[in-house]
C-alpha cells in the first residue's frame, strides 16, 4: 500500500454511488456458477487470540509514513480482546528512535508515535478466490489517518524478506498490490477507496488511479470489505453488494497473495482522539 494523492481520487466520490449494482454480465455469470458449485471457507480468523500461525507483526517503513510501527502489542497498539482485533495509533508524547527500515535500507526517523501492523505474510497465502474481513474504523477523517485492508504478492521483496523466492520489486507480478479496503483522511470522513495497482511494467511503476473506485461508508459502523476473482474480473465487494470491478484482458493477480492489516499516519498532524481499527474477523473461500 503505498502513499498516492488522494484529492484527485475524491471527484469520483459522487460517481460512486451511481455504481450500477444490477450488473447484467455478472448476474448471468454467477447464475452460471450456482449451478455448478459455491464458496467454501478455507481459512477463518476470528480473533479469539492472536494466532501466530496465522499472523505476524510487519515492521517495515514504506510511503514516508510517520508513525513506528511496534511488535507484540507494545503501547497497546495491537490488541486482540472480546473477540476482536484492534490496531491502533498511539501518541507516546515525545519523539523515540525508530528501528523500521525501508526496502531500501533506510531507517525510520525519530517518532512520537507507534503502530500496529500484522501480516498473513509465509503463514496464509492463497491464489485467487475471496477474501473478506469485517471491519470498523473509530472517529474517521482526522487528518494523517491511513488505516487499511489489503493484499500483497507472497513474492515481494520488501521486509521481512524470509524465503529464497522473495525477489520481486512492488508491483511487478509477484509482487502486486490490491487494496480491499483503505481510509485516506485528506478527504474526511465516512468513505474509503477500493482499487488494484495496475503496473507500468518496471520496479516502483504503479498507476494509483486508474483502477480505483472512492466509495462511502459508515466507517464507525461494522461492514464486510471484499474482493473475488471472477475469470480476469476482480470484484470488489461492501456487504455482499458489487461496488466496482475491474475487468481486465489478461490475469493481473496470479500469484499466491497475502494480507495485511495496519493504521498508519502519513503526516505530522497532531492527534486529537483516539485512532482505532477493530475487526471482527478475517476469512479467505475457495470456489467449488
Amino acid at each position: 500500500m503505498k502513499y498516492f494523492t488522494f484529492i484527485i481520487a475524491l471527484s469520483a466520490l459522487a460517481l460512486a454511488s451511481g455504481c450500477d449494482r444490477s450488473n447484467v454480465k455478472e448476474q448471468v455469470k454467477q447464475d452460471n456458477q450456482a449451478a455448478v458449485g459455491g464458496w467454501r471457507v478455507n481459512f477463518l480468523d476470528e480473533f479469539d487470540t492472536f494466532n501466530d500461525e496465522n499472523w505476524q507483526d510487519q515492521m517495515i517503513w514504506v510511503n514516508n509514513e510517520d508513525q513506528c510501527y511496534v511488535p507484540n502489542n507494545q503501547h497497546n497498539t495491537r490488541e486482540v480482546s472480546n473477540g476482536t482485533l484492534k490496531l491502533r495509533v498511539v501518541d507516546l508524547g515525545e519523539k523515540r528512535p525508530c528501528d523500521n527500515m525501508s526496502k531500501d535500507g533506510k531507517k525510520h526517523h525519530d517518532t512520537q508515535y507507534v503502530a500496529g501492523r500484522i501480516a498473513s505474510k509465509n503463514l496464509k497465502e492463497f491464489v485467487k478466490g475471496k477474501w473478506t474481513a469485517r471491519l470498523k474504523v473509530e472517529n474517521s477523517g482526522q487528518p494523517g489517518m491511513f488505516p487499511a485492508w489489503w493484499l500483497l504478492g507472497a513474492l515481494n521483496n520488501e521486509p521481512p524478506v524470509q524465503e529464497a523466492d522473495e525477489t520481486v520489486c512492488w508491483p511487478m507480478t509477484g509482487s502486486g498490490e490490491i487494496d480491499i479496503f483503505e481510509h485516506h483522511s485528506d478527504g474526511g470522513p465516512d468513505h474509503y477507496a477500493a482499487r488494484t495497482i495496475k503496473s507500468l511494467g518496471y520496479c516502483d511503476g504503479g498507476d494509483w488511479q486508474a483502477e480505483m473506485l472512492v466509495q462511502s461508508a459508515t466507517l464507525g459502523e461494522y461492514h464486510d470489505y471484499s474482493v473475488e476473482w471472477l475469470g480476469n474480473d476482480l470484484i470488489f465487494r461492501l456487504d455482499e453488494v458489487e461496488v466496482y470491478r475491474v475487468s481486465n484482458d489478461e490475469d493481473q493477480f496470479p500469484e499466491p497473495l497475502f494480507a495485511i492489516l495496519n493504521f498508519a499516519k502519513i503526516n505530522d498532524s497532531p492527534m486529537t482522539q483516539n485512532w482505532t481499527m477493530e475487526v471482527d474477523w478475517v476469512k479467505h473461500e475457495v470456489w467449488e
